[in-house]
């Protein structure tokens, strides 16, 4: 639901609007794994309704905490604000958001058939690819999705800018060409800052919140912003699998969102001065990142607010190369996941994508990097210094 206040604005104040009735100044938190019942009646029904994907009754009680938690609740509607939906709904990781999705949209609703857009992040296709949830996927490119639509298929699914070589995906077309079918866009590395898909015609805008609504490394989580209807199912699957966020990891996150906007602008100004420091590197074959090639499409400023803090590079000593970039970084932690205020690099093929079947696989000359909030001009120091190892020497007449 669109705010008259900047996101700016809203980052800081989303979730916060009752603390002054409360005579607090910061969120509370509620670590309660029970709560008192005020009758059988009562309480059953309010159990009955958030089992079942609706809100605890007001004189019901929350009555256990696998079914719904007023802290998760609380980050759940900041998130909902920054995304500009009407609410949002939070899980212990990522991935258990998408199982979520996946299950809501194909074993509840009898159709099983997914189309998802590739490439995507490796243990999104991996989870698809398996079948393991009863699924039958067809993946394609952007332009193919109306072509592999069936009267099964229960779920479009996309992600961009695209895990981990960057492309950008058109999020409107791909909408129209769903028809009916809910579109699912993964919106982690946009972050709700740069990118608000369900406004774009998406049903779901779905975050790894692990990564940038984080952004210090110490959460595991997921989060779908969406409509109300679609978070019904949702928490029903949620309740269900036991799937909802732990407080703790719901205030940590509900935290980071006040700093979300600061941290996506200095993060993405120097992610824009490395991509185009690498672009002109003897060792670098290739620099993926948004807008380094004009955006031909024109899919920054229509689709997004920027690029982001996501570069991956293709490098000319190839998977030799590769192995020695991530493990000569000295500011780069060699590591997976991706978001936090530090800088981190890894090897997709060989690690986050190594379950997806090799013809779909990042290329074994990519190297991603999730670009911090050190001063760029050390981080392009260290990354001179670690691409210089990766020249294999002369070799003398």
């Amino acid at each position: 639901m669109t705010s008259p206040l900047h996101s700016d604005s809203v980052a800081v104040h989303a979730g916060r609007a009752d603390l002054t009735a409360l005579g607090v100044h910061a969120p509370p938190l509620d670590l309660s794994s029970t709560y008192p019942l005020p009758d059988p009646e009562r309480g059953g029904e309010s159990y009955e309704a958030m089992a079942t994907g609706g809100h605890p009754l007001p004189d019901g009680g929350a009555v256990y905490a696998r079914l719904w938690n007023p802290t998760v609740a609380r980050f759940e509607t900041a998130l909902a604000q920054l995304e500009q939906t009407a609410t949002a709904v939070a899980f212990g990781s990522g991935m258990a958001a998408m199982t979520a999705a996946i299950l809501a949209h194909t074993a509840m609703a009898g159709r099983p058939h997914v189309v998802a857009v590739r490439p995507l992040y490796g243990g999104t296709d991996h989870l698809l690819a398996t079948g393991l949830l009863g699924t039958e996927v067809t993946f394609c490119a952007e332009s193919e999705v109306a072509a592999r639509i069936r009267p099964d298929t229960g779920l479009v699914i996309l992600e961009t800018p695209a895990n981990p070589t960057l492309d950008l995906v058109d999020i409107a077309a791909v909408a129209g060409q769903a028809g009916d079918v809910p579109l699912l866009v993964d919106n982690t590395f946009a972050t709700p800052v740069l990118q608000n898909p369900v406004t774009l015609g998406a049903t779901m805008a779905l975050h790894s919140a692990t990564k940038y609504l984080g952004g210090h490394g110490d959460v595991v989580a997921g989060v779908i912003a969406c409509g109300e209807a679609t978070a019904g199912r949702l928490r029903q699957v949620r309740a269900v699998t036991g799937g909802l966020l732990h407080p703790w990891g719901a205030y940590l996150l509900h935290r980071g969102l006040a700093t979300l906007p600061v941290r996506m602008r200095a993060q993405q100004d120097s992610a824009r001065r490395i991509a185009a420091w690498l672009a002109g590197h003897p060792a670098v074959a290739r620099v993926h990142y948004p807008g380094l090639d004009g955006d031909p499409r024109g899919l920054l400023g229509r689709q997004s607010r920027g690029p982001g803090a996501m570069v991956s590079i293709a490098l000319r000593g190839g998977f030799e190369a590769a192995c020695r970039l991530t493990t000569g970084t000295r500011l780069f932690t060699h590591a997976v996941s991706l978001g936090g205020v530090d800088s981190l690099i890894q090897h997709p093929a060989a690690l986050t994508h190594r379950p997806v079947p090799a013809h779909a696989r990042p290329s074994a000359d990519l190297v991603r990097l999730s670009i911090g909030l050190e001063h760029a001009g050390d981080l392009i120091a260290d990354l001179d210094r670690a691409l210089a190892a990766t020249v294999p020497p002369r070799r003398s007449s």
